[in-house]
């Protein structure tokens, strides 16, 4: 009995993963943007920003999503970073 729950829970976890990657194939869609085009916005974002602080680039997640305007509360596309800062530059002020 055990084996059917563990089981059942990696399927629920299967159904959850595909159906993100779903909804990010869709937002990518809508948006006429295409994975190359998002991949040449992450590497000019990382290029921006080392020449103020060092950043892991490994842990960086960037993606394109979809939320709600807050004036009139529309769907719009946004596109959200998430990017480990590890140290300020110090000559990045200068």
């Amino acid at each position: 009995m055990d084996f059917l729950k563990i089981f059942g829970r990696s399927e629920k976890k299967s159904k959850n993963v595909a159906k993100e990657r779903l909804k990010l194939v869709l937002i990518h869609d809508r948006a006429n943007l295409s994975p190359n085009f998002l991949e040449m916005i992450k590497g000019d974002i990382i290029r921006v920003i080392s020449d103020y602080m060092v950043i892991d680039e490994e842990g960086l997640d960037i993606k394109l999503t979809r939320t709600r305007n807050d004036n009139d509360n529309t769907p719009i596309s946004a596109l959200v970073a998430n990017i480990p800062i590890l140290k300020m530059k110090e000559n990045s002020i200068d």
